[in-house]
């Protein structure tokens, strides 16, 4: 895999040959710098382009950052899906190469890049031949902290988990493995990673962001938070996925009390308590059921 050094002399060399590349900036973990540096790291890059037609509509000019071992053109894969996208503003190749090496490539007009370059701290600029990004502050995660809920949000979100709870445990009863799987981490989970992270702001005075996905949040959770977060991932099998459900209502009911405690907000423990009674309803149901008892294992298994 080449260095670090390797990749920005290319990129950076490839813009100065070509008298159509203007300017050149970085965006993503690279610039990021609060985020953990490995090698695996993508290269994040745009070139600002008079025209993005002749490097879309023949893409030999890409062998000069290496050997292709495989690719996706999402720009591409979009108009063919029927999305609506503009190859004339901007285009794109997310590229591996066969020494390990990735660069996310993007082509864009200088008329759009000065659109959308403020709207993301985390860009940095690596060669502008006509002066044109000036006034790029120094990349920053400050656009990706962790943002403060007003209450129709907060609430919005304790709702949301607890409803769907009920579509988690009718998928479990009727032994709808991927349903099930499908709402407890579509629909239920990503209540719970935002909660846990308002109150990892909450403590940090919302100057913390948890990455995509919420990929940093170890930082910010107590260890035994962490570790029942963890305990919240389950297997195919639905006693496991009883647990982690089981698992997860008790970890966001601590967390979105503080939250709201916090905040001076009100949690609904109406709505909660509803959930888990019908949740324990069904539970109990399913014990009994032999559509449940499908399960790998004994009636042990199913809690």
């Amino acid at each position: 895999m080449r260095n670090e050094k390797e990749m920005y002399e290319l990129i950076i060399d490839t813009a100065e040959q070509d008298e159509h590349i203007r300017a050149v900036y970085m965006n993503g973990s690279r610039t990021n710098p609060n985020a953990p540096k490995d090698i695996l790291m993508d290269y994040d890059i745009v070139y600002v382009v008079n025209e993005t037609r002749p490097y879309y509509e023949n893409e030999d000019w890409l062998s000069a950052f290496g050997d292709i071992l495989y690719m996706q053109r999402p720009d591409a894969m979009d108009a063919a899906l029927g999305r609506e996208c503009d190859f004339s503003k901007s285009y794109g190749w997310l590229m591996i190469f066969t020494d390990g090496s990735r660069i996310d490539l993007h082509v864009q007009t200088a008329e759009e890049c000065l659109k959308v370059i403020k709207d993301d701290t985390l860009c940095e600029v690596l060669l502008d031949k006509d002066g044109i990004l000036t006034d790029i502050l120094p990349a920053s995660d400050e656009g990706y902290y962790v943002k403060k809920p007003d209450k129709c949000e907060y609430e919005a979100v304790c709702n949301e988990f607890w409803w769907c709870l009920n579509n988690v445990v009718k998928g479990l009863y009727r032994y709808e493995i991927l349903y099930a799987q499908d709402m407890l981490n579509i629909y239920v989970r990503p209540q719970l990673i935002k909660v846990l992270s308002w109150k990892a702001g909450l403590l940090n005075d919302w100057k913390i962001s948890v990455g995509k996905s919420g990929k940093y949040m170890y930082k910010w959770l107590s260890e035994d938070e962490w570790e029942r977060l963890l305990m919240t991932y389950s297997g195919g099998i639905a006693g496991e996925m009883w647990r982690a459900a089981d698992i997860m209502c008790d970890l966001f009911e601590k967390t979105a009390v503080f939250v709201a405690d916090g905040l001076g907000y009100e949690y609904n423990l109406k709505d909660a308590e509803g959930a888990k009674l019908y949740a324990g309803y069904i539970k109990a149901l399913s014990k009994d059921g032999a559509v449940a008892l499908k399960d790998i294992g004994s009636e042990d298994d199913i809690i």
